[in-house]
């Protein structure tokens, strides 16, 4: 089985410039008369939704779409070798920093949002990251 990523954002270009600046990832395919980006350089495509603030989230959902910081149970974790420059570079691009970065066991950890409300996480996994059996 494979997945895509999907993330919805009120204006395309901005979205292509935001994760393009702050996490390095190119430009691969405009899709669907340009209502669609794919960013290309994670392990797997990141496509850009263009969707509207205020439109509907589904055609079952009357809940509108809002791009203000809002939470979610599922989020994007990008590995990074280097996470301090990877922080400065997300938030020089745009995203906000939400606390300081945390250390683990495993690696280190930054809690972040990116201009359209959405959260992720920037890991730098140290040694076997997660797969050290002493990294609880």
């Amino acid at each position: 089985m494979s997945f895509l990523v999907n993330i919805d954002v009120p204006d395309l270009e901005a979205g292509i410039a935001f994760y393009r600046d702050a996490l390095g990832l190119k430009l691969g395919r405009r899709l669907f008369s340009g209502s669609v980006a794919e960013m290309l350089g994670a392990l797997t495509p990141i496509y850009l939704l263009a969707k509207a603030s205020g439109s509907a989230a589904s055609r079952d959902c009357s809940q509108p779409r809002d791009y203000r910081r809002h939470w979610t149970p599922v989020h994007l974790d990008f590995q990074v070798e280097d996470i301090e420059a990877a922080v400065e570079r997300a938030v020089a691009a745009g995203a906000k920093l939400e606390g300081k970065v945390q250390s683990y066991r495993w690696g280190r950890l930054a809690t972040l949002s990116d201009p359209f409300g959405h959260g992720f996480c920037l890991l730098q996994f140290l040694g076997r990251g997660y797969d050290d059996p002493t990294a609880t």
